[in-house]
């Protein structure tokens, strides 16, 4: 069978350093002084290592809630004697001074922190320990390496733990005085969202050997120190930076510009009209470009192609056919043109390989691959046209368009906007339309990225989302390998305080649907999370609202799967008051015959638990029982479980029938009217993946109406499937059984006529090549 897209296999590499990660003093280290993570003495890693362990350390921290941050994790490589560290990422609010300092003896090229807000000005200090060596320096989103803690001056060095704890950042307490002077090494900076207090050029003067720059969301008060670099300049951003004459004149200065990105959030916030003059002179004068972005600014209708000559021939990339005027200067298609949120991304001959923009899918998904790691404001709304896309149309780029998704999901976990969109996405992404054409792997990333999102959010469109999303997987299968997690997080949404009721229904649906086809050992996991009670909380609250609907029924549902062969959880059924709260559904809902034929199922389990059956030996319950014998509530269900519940309290004797009314001669022959009432080719809303509670009942002849409810259970399973349950009889020495209840003198004479008819069935029976799975279905269960 051909591996399917995005199936394809880790490294070796990534496996160890993962593994390495997760059993860091099993492998690299030991346990130090006061706890603290110290390295073998006898471990010396190459940069080639050391920078995987601490890149994907950091993708960890943020994309895996099981694992756990090492408090001196960075500690480990402040040694370039035993460790060297060339090239680091480090995002999120999660890196501190700290963090820097420990590795501050590296000989860093390349230095990105993203979003890193705790870090202050006391790493700026860090920062020039890497002078000498530092080729790329990324610091956007640092919003206040600028700023002191607490007004303290610079220091590095300092290993006090709880001071990035103790002292907040003070935006008050700027830092003036540094600078780039002696990063004479330095070619690619990306200061994006530098404070508006700090004035870039003084800044920057010293670097005069920079390639590369970033100034997103910088305001430059004079832009004419940028042709400092008009002889070296390769890449220049300026997103979201205000355009001017003077800004435009600057730029075209500085012809060995190969990337320029001029663009911006919005039409709405631009003043400057990009004209048809402006475009020329790009286009002219920059010739060495291969990369322009220029979304989102407003463009003059005089810069495209009237419509007729526009829509004459095939789409073609070649500059002298380009539809926009301007790019028809170009001496060579673009690489890459940004024309997100422009006019111009509707034409139709446009001279780029690569084009952002909402006309299509192909430019949609461009967008969100070009913008996701800087620019979650418009990765959000390409996402929010993707799932249009698919919700809509067709998503013909489904593996990338997948990938990209996971990309946003796992890189803005915090952002609620890509939070929602990305989940929205991912729901019809992931639906059946697309399903045969995904990985096992690939399933699994939109798995652990959706339940990273319900763990991050209690929000009610991420939550709904998220768990619609999950809808789209086969449970519990599918969800195995996550499953004490999923768990825990549908049980966090069911608590009291939480009910909005689209949420509460899609959420108990789930947690029925993991629990109908797994081992006993994860439903006695679940059980201990506290599964049993939230869904007693659920029913005790629609009985407060006299409302019986989906949730109440699968609520009950979910307890009858999660109680089958498992006493522990059927012990604590009775400890918070199932009982009680299943009379009171029977009164309250004397007609919801699937409602009836669920708390049933559930109770057939509790009997089979000797230990508690005491419990349910009471006149109240014996009676209900008895009389839920004449139901013919969907089917013969009601009944026959009611009887099953029965015939396990007989088959403890009448010693243990401790009251005088009902009689337990009455009540046995009451259960063998219903028993003989029933017709034996009913087809069943039942699955048995074992015979074991039915079997114990047959050789014994203290309760012959058991013996004659397990045979008769036995009899219209193996006549109605016999493919499904024949060999389930034979491989559980159920025939052995059945000969012993034909020895038995106890026996009625129609139960052993019903046991000979179901060895003739058995031994009849042609076994064809097949499997018995029995983790793929459920004693007592129905489907979810």
């Amino acid at each position: 069978m051909a591996a399917k897209t995005g199936d394809d296999p880790d490294s070796l590499m990534a496996l160890a350093t993962v593994f390495c990660l997760r059993n860091l003093r099993k492998t690299m280290c030991y346990q130090g002084y006061r706890n603290k993570l110290c390295l073998r003495s006898d471990i010396f890693l190459p940069s080639e290592i050391c920078d995987k362990l601490v890149n994907t350390y950091m993708d960890l921290v943020h994309t895996d809630s099981n694992f756990e941050p090492q408090e001196s994790f960075f500690q480990l490589f402040s040694d370039p004697r035993s460790t060297r560290l060339t090239r680091v990422q480090l995002r999120e609010d999660f890196v501190r001074d700290r963090d820097l300092e420990a590795i501050r003896k590296q000989d860093l090229i390349k230095l990105h922190l993203t979003y890193c807000s705790n870090v202050s000005a006391r790493s700026l200090k860090t920062l020039g320990c890497f002078k000498d060596t530092l080729v790329s320096l990324c610091l956007f989103g640092c919003s206040n390496i600028f700023y002191r803690k607490g007004g303290a001056p610079l220091a590095c060095g300092e290993d006090n733990e709880e001071d990035d704890l103790a002292n907040p950042v003070s935006r008050q307490a700027l830092e003036k005085d540094f600078n780039f002077e002696g990063f004479g090494r330095l070619r690619l900076l990306n200061l994006g969202g530098l404070p508006d207090e700090i004035d870039v050029e003084p800044l920057l003067k010293t670097l005069t050997a920079l390639t590369s720059l970033d100034l997103s969301g910088v305001q430059l008060a004079r832009a004419a120190f940028l042709t400092q670099w008009k002889e070296r300049m390769a890449s220049l951003v300026l997103y979201n930076v205000d355009m001017s004459e003077e800004l435009v004149g600057t730029l075209l200065e500085l012809g060995k510009l190969r990337h320029l990105d001029i663009s911006r959030e919005s039409r709405r916030t631009s003043k400057f009209k990009m004209t048809r003059k402006i475009l020329t002179a790009i286009a002219q004068r920059l010739v060495n470009l291969v990369s322009l972005d220029i979304s989102g600014h407003v463009m003059l209708d005089n810069c495209t192609v009237p419509h007729v000559k526009d829509a004459m021939g095939r789409a073609s990339t070649e500059p002298c056919k380009s539809s926009i005027y301007p790019f028809q200067e170009l001496k060579r298609p673009l690489q890459f043109l940004g024309l997100y949120d422009t006019t111009l991304c509707n034409v139709t001959h446009i001279p780029a390989y690569k084009v952002t923009g909402s006309k299509n899918e192909d430019q949609v998904l461009n967008a969100i691959e070009a913008y996701t790691e800087f620019r979650p404001e418009l990765a959000h709304r390409a996402i929010n046209q993707l799932f249009d896309i698919a919700r809509i149309q067709h998503c013909s780029q489904l593996l990338r368009a997948l990938q990209l998704v996971i990309a946003a999901l796992k890189c803005h976990k915090y952002d609620k906007s890509i939070q929602v969109t990305g989940s929205a996405a991912l729901f019809y992404l992931t639906n059946t339309d697309y399903r045969n054409d995904q990985s096992v792997r690939l399933r699994r990333q939109v798995i652990q990225v959706v339940l990273n999102g319900m763990e991050q959010y209690q929000e009610v469109t991420v939550q709904r989302n998220c768990c619609l999303t999950l809808c789209n997987f086969s449970i519990p299968e599918e969800l195995e390998f996550q499953y004490s997690r999923v768990n825990q997080l549908l049980l966090k949404i069911l608590e009291p305080a939480r009910q909005e009721e689209s949420i509460q229904r899609i959420a108990v649906h789930l947690c029925n649907a993991l629990v109908c086809q797994v081992d006993n050992h994860h439903k006695e996991a679940v059980g201990k999370m506290g599964f049993v009670k939230t869904m007693l909380n659920l029913i005790q609250k629609k009985l407060q609202s006299r409302m019986c609907d989906q949730v109440m029924e699968f609520s009950w549902s979910a307890l009858w799967n999660i109680t089958d062969e498992t006493p522990d959880n059927c012990q604590m059924f009775l400890n918070c008051r199932g009982m009680s709260l299943f009379l009171e559904c029977l009164e309250e809902f004397p007609d919801k015959q699937e409602l009836h034929r669920n708390m049933l199922g559930l109770l057939g389990n509790v009997a089979e638990v000797r230990a508690l059956r005491p419990q349910l030996l009471t006149p109240q319950f014996i009676t209900v029982f008895s009389n839920l014998l004449d139901s013919e509530a969907d089917g013969i269900e009601v009944s026959y479980n009611a009887c099953g519940v029965l015939s396990h309290i007989m088959f403890d004797g009448p010693d243990v029938w401790g009251m005088e009314e009902p009689l337990r001669d009455t009540v046995m022959n009451k259960m063998m009217d219903a028993i003989r009432s029933w017709d034996v080719t009913s087809r069943r809303n039942i699955n048995y993946r074992s015979f074991e509670p039915i079997l114990r009942l047959l050789p014994q002849g203290i309760a012959p109406v058991s013996q004659h409810w397990a045979t008769w259970a036995l009899f219209n399973l193996i006549s109605v499937y016999p493919s499904k349950y024949c060999p389930l009889l034979i491989k559980e020495g159920g025939i052995a059984l059945l000969e012993q209840v034909l020895e038995l003198d106890s026996s009625h004479d129609d139960t052993k006529d019903m046991a000979r008819k179901v060895m003739e069935q058995c031994e009849n029976f042609k076994e064809e090549p097949m499997e018995i799975n029995q983790g793929q279905e459920v004693a007592n269960a129905q489907q979810a």
